[in-house]
């Protein structure tokens, strides 16, 4: 990969502070909508940056937008998320995390030390007027968990005009599946809808010894488990990427007490809308087979984040922008699977992508998301960095515009 290109060269340059910042991250790991201490660091290093405006608590009082503007010309967002997950962290490493059952299992930390790296860059290029326009670092809490009213961080955000007037949203996330110096990349609907489901059948109970005196929902489950079970096989379009699992299930107090009620929860996991409602609603017909065993049912489903879709225009400008930075660049072209990614709200509301950068490391371990063991290999910091700042500076020169493009 060659090293003439000013922006891969600046943001070579900026390697050991890439990994300066991101391993201070990763020894302060916080929950969601808990980021109190990352949200201070984050602030601190965009202060000493040129030009860029730094507002925290907006929408969440955790959250950080720095912005940079020449008060004229396009409007972009990069945005990067803080939160770390519940995990125990068992890597042997200098920086490891120092907040006990608390990691960064998802290279959240990675994610804002890119966008940490991508202000600097550009903060440069405004100072020297190469660039006009407006860009937005979104530094996101809360992408992880959602709250009592079942939000996540990016719909607060969205909420407190954070994205306004933004014209394109990008986005990295790490992909320990593909090595440095790769890149997977999907046009449409590229992560799932999340949605979640609790349900209860209930019967009469009873003594363990006379079944026959009640009616017994431990039965009911049974048939209730095959239907849910078959949903996917048999209701859904082996065309169509949906999952239905269940992951817990409650019921009973003693071995001879035949219980009242059985509870049950699952996620559903799914692309399109169309795939989404036909999912509550076999959910809900599943549930309704108690009727005839002489039970009854009740059910509860919340919405969680819609499926990221991926804008294909924007992502045709990322992965231009990587070839042209790192010509050799090797790009898979596939969906990224059924996981949650709560940029899929602002996917909803504006033209966005997502693409996931290679950071596995080469030691022989599977180092996968959301395990004790996920780490990342550094050398992958410089290259997110480049390419959201030369993808940045390209739409902030109207070589890549939204509105021209479109009607090309």
């Amino acid at each position: 990969m060659p090293n003439d290109h000013p922006i891969k060269h600046q943001a070579d340059q900026l390697a050991s502070q890439l990994k300066e910042w991101r391993r201070t991250l990763h020894q302060c790991p916080e929950l969601s909508f808990q980021e109190y201490e990352t949200a201070r660091i984050i602030a601190g290093a965009l202060e000493k940056m040129d030009g860029v405006n730094v507002e925290r608590g907006i929408g969440l009082e955790t959250s950080v937008v720095g912005t940079l503007t020449s008060g004229e010309g396009p409007v972009i967002a990069i945005r990067a998320d803080i939160d770390a997950l519940p995990i125990n962290e068992e890597n042997a490493i200098s920086y490891r995390s120092r907040n006990n059952g608390i990691m960064h299992a998802c290279g959240h930390d990675a994610h804002a030390a890119i966008l940490l790296g991508v202000a600097a860059i550009l903060s440069k290029a405004f100072k020297k007027g190469e660039i006009k326009g407006t860009v937005k670092f979104v530094f996101q809490p809360a992408e992880e968990k959602t709250d009592e009213k079942g939000l996540s961080g990016s719909p607060y955000l969205l909420q407190a005009g954070v994205y306004n007037g933004v014209e394109a949203a990008i986005a990295l996330h790490m992909c320990p599946w593909l090595p440095v110096g790769q890149a997977q990349v999907n046009d449409g609907f590229s992560m799932a809808n999340v949605d979640v489901f609790e349900g209860k059948i209930f019967g009469t109970g009873g003594h363990g010894a006379y079944p026959e005196l009640g009616t017994d929902p431990i039965w009911m489950l049974g048939p209730v488990m095959q239907a849910i079970h078959g949903i996917v096989a048999r209701k859904i379009s082996a065309l169509d990427s949906a999952v239905v699992s269940i992951g817990q299930i409650h019921a009973g107090t003693a071995s001879n007490i035949i219980p009242t009620e059985v509870l049950i929860e699952g996620t559903l996991r799914s692309y399109s809308p169309e795939v989404r409602h036909l999912l509550e609603v076999e959910i809900r017909n599943a549930f309704s087979i108690v009727h005839h065993l002489g039970g009854d049912f009740s059910l509860t489903m919340k919405r969680g984040e819609p499926a990221l879709n991926n804008s294909a225009l924007v992502n045709r400008w990322l992965t231009e922008t990587m070839l042209e930075l790192y010509p050799g660049f090797h790009l898979t072209n596939r969906a990224f699977g059924l996981g949650g990614e709560d940029f899929g709200y602002v996917t909803q509301k504006l033209p966005g992508a997502m693409f996931f950068l290679g950071c596995a490391r080469q030691d022989g371990l599977q180092r996968d998301l959301h395990t004790p063991i996920f780490d990342i290999n550094e050398d992958c910091l410089p290259i997110g960095t480049a390419v959201l700042s030369q993808t940045a500076i390209k739409c902030l020169k109207r070589e890549f515009s939204l509105h021209r493009d479109l009607a090309e």
